[in-house]
């Protein structure tokens, strides 16, 4: 699936991946390809790790904001965010 992580003045990612967990505002919540469309609200401070096809794990820390859910595609829509770590 395709992910994108987009701030007011920046996009801060967009890679293939294979799983995403998400900081939602009521818990935390993991997606998969083919996740049942959904919009949620963001926890302030949460953080948002995706995993690529390869293996390769990459942490966002993000500042609320909003995320929608395809079956084919996320995207983060974030009032700030910045890169915590990237593993491989």
């Amino acid at each position: 699936m395709k992910f994108t992580l987009l701030t007011p003045s920046q996009q801060l990612a967009e890679t293939e991946a294979a799983s995403i967990t998400i900081p939602g505002e009521s818990g935390q919540f993991g997606v998969l390809p083919g996740h049942m469309p959904l919009v949620s609200t963001l926890q302030k401070g949460g953080h948002v790790s995706v995993t690529t096809p390869q293996g390769q794990t990459q942490t966002f820390t993000v500042t609320g904001g909003v995320v929608e859910v395809t079956p084919t595609q996320t995207t983060i829509l974030a009032e700030s965010a910045e890169i915590s770590t990237q593993a491989a």
